[in-house]
């Protein structure tokens, strides 16, 4: 099926794709508020720039787009069939860049959780993820 949009309309739409303040992050944010943990947001000082960052407890949270990070488990990879190869590189640098940053990360000693999209939507489901993990006293802990 071709792209019924031109390039630059493309582009345009793409842009406006948030990388803050999404749904899933604000599903996990309520959740660690109401656990009574406080965190700050994006600390452009750690690598990545993680969505959640419990400097206290040396944690951090990471809120995963299912398909930009191509989570494999909740469906299948797919790439778009327009301009597939740019696809396949972009998909690809995002898994490497999110395995550097969660590698640096844990080198400065911070424990590193990553909430996928999908397990935000189920409320109990992501409240026993984020107790088990926030409950942990020092291992790193993903979830995947």
């Amino acid at each position: 099926m071709p792209d019924n949009m031109t390039p630059a309309q493309r582009s345009e739409r793409m842009s406006r794709v948030k990388n803050k303040d999404s749904k899933a992050e604000m599903r996990v944010r309520s959740v660690v508020h109401r656990m009574g943990f406080r965190y700050s947001l994006h600390n452009k000082k750690l690598p990545g720039k993680p969505d959640l960052v419990l400097a206290k407890h040396k944690k951090v949270i990471l809120i995963h787009g299912c398909f930009w990070h191509q989570h494999g488990v909740c469906r299948p990879l797919s790439v778009p069939k327009h301009n597939s190869d740019f696809w396949r590189k972009k998909f690809a640098y995002n898994v490497e860049r999110d395995q550097r940053n969660i590698r640096q990360l844990r080198e400065l000693g911070w424990r590193v959780l990553v909430v996928w999209e999908c397990e935000t939507k189920d409320s109990e489901t992501l409240e026993a993820i984020l107790r088990r993990f926030l409950s942990q006293a020092g291992s790193t802990h993903t979830v995947k």
